[in-house]
This record gives structure tokens, sequence and C-alpha cells, in this order.
């Protein structure tokens, strides 16, 4: 099952624990249930069906000296296809300012073109 069915057959809460977790980009699963306003045992149990759907991923840690869990999101299944032309990254990936009259664009145009 992809990502995205997983995520559609959540709760309301579960899928307000997902978003907290992916917003913060990490949270203390004591920290967890507070921000959600929920019991520390509802919690739990959304933290335990997230984490079993490979949605988020649990670590061991201490915080504020006690023992507790590290929520961070998974890592999502990506499709870089689409940034591809051939086998040709699009020349817009990086640091630098791309010319749209440049050589660079106007060939990954002209893959993009001879893929289909």
């Amino acid at each position: 099952m992809s990502a995205a069915e997983l995520e559609a057959e959540l709760s309301e809460d579960e899928r307000a624990g997902l978003e907290l977790v992916r917003q913060s980009g990490g949270i203390h699963q004591s920290d967890f249930w507070k921000e959600l306003d929920v019991s520390s045992r509802k919690g739990s149990r959304i933290v335990d069906k997230l984490a079993q759907a490979e949605l988020i991923e649990r670590h061991d840690t201490v915080y504020n000296g006690h023992n507790t869990y590290l929520l961070t999101p998974a890592a999502r299944d990506l499709d870089f296809s689409l940034l591809m032309a051939g086998d040709m990254l699009s020349p817009f990936i990086g640091e630098e300012e791309i010319d749209a009259n440049s050589d660079a664009f106007s060939q990954w145009i002209m893959n993009l073109a001879y893929e289909r």
C-alpha cells in the first residue's frame, strides 16, 4: 500500500499527529501528545499507528532527564523522473542562475520532446 493510501485511512487525530511531526521536523513524544491536546495514552496509540504505517520514525532518546522517543517524518517515495529528460537532469536544479535561452536549457527541452 502506498503512503498516500495509508494516509487516506488515518483518523483525524492521526492526520493531525502526522502533520505535527512533519511540520516540526521532529518532536519528542512527551511533547507530541501535549501539542495535540490528547492524553498520553491516546498519543502513544497515534504514534504506534503512524510508526507501524512507516509514516514516521521513532528513535530512543533522553529529553529533560527522561527516556522518551524522538518522532521524525519518514522519508517519502520521491519521483525524480519528473526532473529528467532522458539521462539529463533539469538545468534548473542547483544554485546557479539558468538562462532560459541557454544551450543547456534548450537541449533539455529537446530531450523532453524526443522522449514522447
